[in-house]
């Protein structure tokens, strides 16, 4: 028995397994764990591995699932996450998917238990325990160092100008490093200047402003390559504007849980042994 992210019980597949992936990261983490010959149905955003993805079915994008094209797909399986899919869609999935797997890592060690979880609900406990591995090598390598503290800003949109909370599984990456996002978790985004009010909201994905009181606060920015499709042109530019370093970075490796996260975790360490 195996218990998904809401405490949903599963079985061991059998029998004619397939599966729905609507989360990209999880699209490449099952074919890492050997089920591409499994995988009936994908998002748009799904893109990796990319030769072989283009073989499997897209249903719309991660919170525009074409409803109907999936259940023509008639999967066994569906895997979605609780923050890139619509728990209103997630809902009407059930009523024609016998199995809704719903995932949630927060964090980069909450990949050791989505590994299990997929590894051993398609039978896979052999390839998840590998990937289990090289994820404990990459991170015993990287906390392995004392990293100097710095405070950053995590940017993944503008127009309006977007960031990430520390609740979110960006900000525990880059905690990994000793750099600590803005906004603090009692912050949320500045409203007219002022960034001082008490986030009751608990947004995980603020809006803000750019202010001097802002700038002073931080070491440097990062602009994320997704969602926004930020360039080395808006870095260049950000930096002349703010006078503080800003560095383009690869959304993916720092935002994709489950097997991109052992490329992530390496990524990570030799974008921080390289100073901002």
């Amino acid at each position: 028995m195996w218990i998904d992210a809401i405490g949903q019980q599963h079985d061991t597949a059998s029998g004619e397994v397939r599966i729905a992936s609507l989360v990209p990261s999880i699209t490449e983490l099952l074919f890492d764990l050997g089920l591409a010959d499994r995988i009936v149905a994908r998002t748009g955003f799904c893109i990796h591995p990319e030769l072989a993805v283009r073989a499997v079915e897209k249903v719309g994008g991660t919170k525009d699932v074409k409803v109907d094209r999936l259940r023509a797909l008639a999967p066994t399986h569906v895997i979605v996450n609780i923050d890139e899919n619509r728990k209103e869609t997630v809902d009407e999935i059930r009523s024609f998917v016998p199995h809704v797997i719903v995932t949630h890592p927060c964090r980069p060690d909450d990949n050791f238990a989505l590994y299990t979880l997929l590894g051993g609900i398609f039978d896979k406990q052999a390839e998840a325990t590998r990937l289990s591995f090289n994820l404990r090598e990459a991170l015993d390598a990287l906390r392995a160092r004392k990293w100097t503290p710095r405070r950053v800003l995590y940017a993944i949109w503008q127009d309006p100008w977007m960031t990430v909370s520390r609740a979110t599984y960006i900000s525990q990456m880059l905690a990994l490093v000793n750099w600590s996002t803005w906004p603090d978790d009692a912050l949320v985004a500045c409203v007219d200047g002022d960034c001082s009010r008490p986030n009751a909201e608990g947004e995980r994905y603020p809006t803000f402003k750019w202010s001097d009181a802002l700038v002073r606060e931080l070491d440097a920015v990062l602009l994320s390559t997704e969602p926004y499709r930020f360039t080395e042109d808006h870095a260049d530019a950000l930096e002349r504007q703010i006078g503080k370093p800003v560095l383009l970075v690869d959304g993916e490796m720092l935002s994709w849980y489950g097997s991109r996260a052992v490329a992530g975790v390496k990524y990570l360490q030799a974008l921080a042994a390289a100073g901002i």
